[in-house]
C-alpha cells in the first residue's frame, strides 16, 4: 500500500516536495505526542512543533468544528473572535506590542513585517543572520539564506551578519556577544553606506536553521541598539521560539532582554490549523496604515481565531510552560550524559523543548559527521519509533522539537532510543571508542 502511495505521489506532486527517512512512513492518525502509521505502529513525535499542544487535542478540535458549523468569514465584518485573540496576545506580549494583523502562515507574517518596516522607516535594506530561515514567499525566501547555496550572491538590499554560534563560529568567550552584535552593526552600516538604508533586522531567537544556538545573553540587546541607531526596526520572528517553546518565558526574545518593534507568529498558534500574525506598536501600525493598506481574505477568520483561542486556553489550563521547563530539564540532563558517553556528540544546543544534537567525527577538529550518516541515524531512530529531523549548515544536527505536552516518560523514551542509535552507529564503524 505504501509503495503504491509513493508511486502516486511521484506522479501527482511536484518533485520539489520531499519525504523524511530512508523508508517513508504513511501516517494516518495523531494523538497527543504520538503518530500512528497505516499498520497501526506508534511513533513518538519528537519533531513536530506545528501540533503545539499535541495532535488532535480535543479542545482544539471542538473549537474548530463548533465555529466551522456556525460561521466562517473575513475581518470586514465585526466578530468578537479576532478581537479576543488580538487582546489576549497583546497581554502575553506586554508593553506597546498591542496592534495585530492576522495572516495564514509564518511566511506571510514575515513578508508583511518587512513591508511594514520598509514603509515606516523609508529604508529598503534588511539585516539577517547567515543561514537563517524565515519563510518561502519571494521576499523572505531571499532573506532565508539557508535556502541558498553557500557563497551565492545575495541581493544588494540584504546585509548578512554572522550567527552567534559560540561553538563553531568566529567568536567565543566573554566578549562574544559584543563581537557578534558588531557584525550586525557592520552589515547595517554597509547597507546605509550603499544607499539602501536599514529598514529592519529580522531575527529568529532560536536560530533554528543553524541548529538552535544559545547566543550570548547580551547579543540581541546590543544588536538592537545598533539597528535603532541606524534608523531600523527589530523584527522578532517568533514562529519557532514563541508560545513557550524555549521554556521560562512565552517568547524567545524575552530570553535576551529585548522588546522588538514587530513580532511575527506562526505555526504554533493553531496547533496544526493555519493561522499567523504580525503584532507591533500602535504608533508603527498607524504609520503603516497612513501610507499603505493590507487585507488578507483568510487571515483572522472566525474559525482560525477560535482555534487559536483554544490553543491559548490549553497552554494556560494545562500549565504547559511549566511542563516545558520540567521536561526540558530532563532532556538537558539526559543529553549531557549522552554527550559524555558518545564522542560523536560535539555539543548540545538548546533549551526547553527545542534541542540540537551536533554530531562530529572528531571532537577536537569539530569535523561534521556527513549528512548521509546523520540521515542514517535519524532513519534508525524512526525504526525505533522516534521521529526527529536534521538541520544546521552542515546537516549534522539532530533536531528534537516535540509538542509542548511532551512529558518526562516521553523524554526518557527518546533519550534511550538516541543512546541506542548512536551506540549502534559506533559499533558499525562510527567515531566513538567503546572502551
Amino acid at each position: 500500500m505504501t509503495g503504491d502511495l509513493l508511486g502516486r505521489r511521484k506522479s501527482a506532486l511536484a518533485p520539489s516536495y520531499r519525504l523524511f527517512y530512508d523508508d517513508p512512513i504513511e501516517i494516518v492518525r495523531g494523538a497527543g505526542v504520538f503518530l500512528y502509521d497505516a499498520d497501526g505502529r506508534e511513533y513518538l513525535d519528537c519533531y513536530n512543533n506545528v501540533a503545539s499542544v499535541g495532535h488532535s487535542h480535543p479542545r482544539v478540535v471542538e473549537a474548530l468544528t463548533k465555529q466551522a458549523s456556525t460561521l466562517n468569514t473575513h475581518t470586514r465584518y465585526l466578530h468578537h473572535s479576532v478581537i479576543d485573540l488580538a487582546e489576549r496576545l497583546a497581554v502575553k506580549l506586554g508593553g506597546d506590542l498591542s496592534s495585530a494583523i492576522f495572516v495564514c502562515t509564518g511566511s506571510e507574517a514575515n513578508d508583511l513585517a518587512v513591508r511594514i518596516a520598509r514603509t515606516v522607516t523609508g529604508h529598503n535594506g534588511v539585516v539577517v543572520n547567515d543561514h537563517a530561515y524565515h519563510g518561502n514567499s519571494t521576499l523572505v525566501d531571499q532573506l532565508s539564506l539557508a535556502n541558498h547555496p553557500p557563497g551565492e550572491r545575495v541581493p544588494d538590499w540584504i546585509g548578512v551578519a554572522e550567527p552567534p554560534n559560540t561553538y563553531r563560529g568566529t567568536h567565543a568567550g566573554d566578549d562574544a556577544g559584543t563581537a557578534y552584535a558588531e557584525d550586525v552593526r557592520r552589515a547595517g552600516q554597509q547597507l546605509s553606506d550603499s544607499g539602501e538604508g536599514v529598514a529592519a533586522f529580522l531575527v529568529d531567537s532560536t536560530w533554528d536553521a543553524n541548529g538552535f544556538l544559545n547566543a550570548p545573553v547580551d547579543y540581541l540587546s546590543l544588536a538592537t541598539r545598533h539597528v535603532h541607531d541606524l534608523g531600523g526596526l527589530v523584527i522578532a520572528d517568533e514562529v519557532q521560539a514563541g508560545y513557550c517553546r524555549t521554556g521560562e518565558t512565552w517568547w524567545g526574545f524575552e530570553d535576551y532582554g529585548i522588546v522588538p518593534d514587530i513580532v511575527t507568529l506562526g505555526k504554533p498558534m493553531g496547533a496544526g490549523h493555519p493561522i499567523a500574525a504580525v503584532i507591533t506598536t500602535p504608533e508603527i501600525a498607524a504609520s503603516f496604515a497612513k501610507a499603505d493598506s493590507y487585507f488578507n481574505t483568510f487571515g483572522g477568520n472566525p474559525v482560525s481565531c477560535e482555534v487559536a483561542l483554544a490553543v491559548l486556553d490549553v497552554i494556560e489550563d494545562e500549565q504547559l510552560l511549566d511542563n516545558v521547563d520540567r521536561t526540558g530539564a530532563i532532556l538537558r540532563q539526559g543529553l549531557d550524559q549522552l554527550s559524555r558517553t558518545h564522542d560523536m556528540i560535539g555539543t548540545i544546543h538548546g533549551k526547553g523543548l527545542f534541542w540540537g544534537v551536533e554530531l562530529v567525527t572528531n571532537p577536537e577538529t569539530k569535523e561534521p559527521v556527513p549528512e548521509s550518516q546523520v540521515n542514517a541515524i535519524v532513519s534508525d531512530l524512526c525504526d525505533r519509533g522516534i521521529l526527529t529531523g536534521i538541520n544546521g549548515p552542515h546537516c549534522n544536527i539532530i533536531k528534537i522539537r516535540p509538542p509542548l505536552v511532551f512529558g518526562e516518560a516521553h523524554a526518557v523514551r527518546a533519550l534511550d532510543a538516541l543512546d541506542g542509535s548512536l551506540g549502534s552507529f559506533a559499533r558499525q564503524g562510527g567515531t566513538r571508542a567503546d572502551q
